[in-house]
């Protein structure tokens, strides 16, 4: 008797199915008119083929739509956050380490710099006339002026500052460029 059989795993987004009707021979797969779960692409990509089982693990996944929308609300999330952090940053003229994290973080973003996906302590940004990467470091706060940007760098320039200094003070430094 031939039979379907799937599974869900920690991941709700993501569905394996399993089918004994896979013959390796064939180049293409058949599509299932109309689909079988129609919260899923069409057009599955293969996994991995057993031989001894003779099944086909297929995975089906989000629409790259669903995922610009899933960020668009983290987007509108994130900006309601930053507004509810910005709003208990200390005074300008309080040292940088009396700031929380999300505080900071906030401020940053709303400088115009963007966390990095590769590392969350590295942040970045891109002015008219410069382009930068910030660090959070444990002791200091380190920017570095890319020659790579806009502007008549020869090479990258970096700057530390303590976080002893006011944010104030250190928003002036960084803003002002190169």
């Amino acid at each position: 008797m031939s039979s379907i059989s799937a599974s869900r795993f920690l991941n709700p987004d993501i569905f394996f199915l399993s089918s004994p009707f896979f013959n390796p021979k064939f180049s293409s797969f058949p599509t299932l008119h109309p689909p079988l779960f129609t919260k899923f692409p069409p057009c599955p990509h293969p996994i991995s083929f057993s031989p001894s089982k003779k099944t086909l693990t297929l995975v089906f996944s989000k629409s790259f739509e669903a995922e610009d929308e899933e960020e668009e609300e983290g987007e509108e999330l994130s900006t309601t956050e930053d507004n509810e952090w910005l709003k208990r940053l200390p005074e300008k003229t309080k040292p940088l380490y009396s700031h929380s994290l999300p505080c900071i973080e906030a401020w940053l973003r709303n400088l115009g710099f963007y966390q990095s996906k590769d590392d969350r302590a590295v942040w970045l940004v891109e002015k008219h006339g410069w382009h930068a990467h910030l660090s959070l470091d444990v002791t200091d706060l380190y920017i570095r002026y890319l020659k790579s940007g806009p502007g008549n760098l020869e090479k990258d320039m970096e700057r530390r500052f303590s976080y002893a200094l006011s944010r104030e003070d250190i928003e002036n430094a960084i803003l002002g460029g190169p």
